[in-house]
């Protein structure tokens, strides 16, 4: 059944690695398969998954403490306030018709000192850039262009949600790179890791195929 899942892949390191705390509880929102959770539980955390499909929720289950089949859409109401110490959101928001309900759900459900760990595609990312110039709008099975995403983000408009949503973002991560395409396999790992990173951060706009972010609650009379 596993192989048959749809979104199952090697979970998302580049965000769980800016994560730099001690391990507490987690809470994986739209967890899939748990291939977050695999990497999550490997590094000492408790992770709870969130997931609306049965089959993904049976192979969850063996990673996870617990796993709530729910519609995201409905919030978090089986979660007391500030009853997790990491709220997991990757590549989730995008599926949902109101992310900012979803977002305002995590910030109240993190601990005063947890986090909420969020990763978005980027819609102008040079590669989309290009099919959108040639006139392409087309749907896939999955990427950013899944047919199942409701919302489109940039990195810009990303980390604006999440700072709208009574969150202090403590960490910013443009994943992505330039184009070096044959390049690549000339050039040392050493040089062109860190020509992505400066790239990618110049303009995380036009480089970065995913927003990742890392943040903390706001004080309630802050938010």
């Amino acid at each position: 059944m596993a192989t048959d899942l749809r979104y199952r892949n090697a979970g998302n390191k580049i965000l769980l690695d800016l994560i730099r705390r001690e391990p507490g509880s987690a809470l994986d929102c739209g967890c899939g398969a748990g291939d977050n959770a695999r990497l999550l539980t490997g590094r000492g955390w408790s992770v709870t998954g969130v997931t609306h499909d049965p089959a993904e929720l049976k192979v969850a289950e063996e990673v996870c403490e617990a796993v709530y089949l729910r519609d995201l859409t409905d919030g978090l109401p089986f979660a007391a306030d500030g009853s997790y110490d990491l709220v997991l959101l990757s590549h989730v928001l995008e599926h949902l018709v109101d992310p900012a309900r979803l977002l305002a759900e995590a910030r109240r459900v993190v601990a005063e000192d947890g986090l909420v760990a969020v990763a978005l595609p980027n819609v102008l990312h040079y590669s989309q850039r290009a099919k959108f110039i040639r006139g392409r709008f087309e749907y896939t099975q999955t990427g950013v262009m899944d047919a199942t995403h409701l919302r489109f983000f940039t990195f810009d408009s990303a980390l604006q949600m999440v700072r709208d949503s009574g969150l202090d973002v403590v960490s910013t991560l443009p994943d992505g790179g330039l184009p070096w395409w044959r390049l690549r396999n000339v050039l040392s790992s050493g040089v062109t890791g860190r020509l992505d990173q400066w790239a990618a951060r110049r303009r995380p706009n036009l480089l970065c195929w995913q927003a990742v972010f890392l943040a903390r609650p706001l004080p309630s009379w802050a938010a």
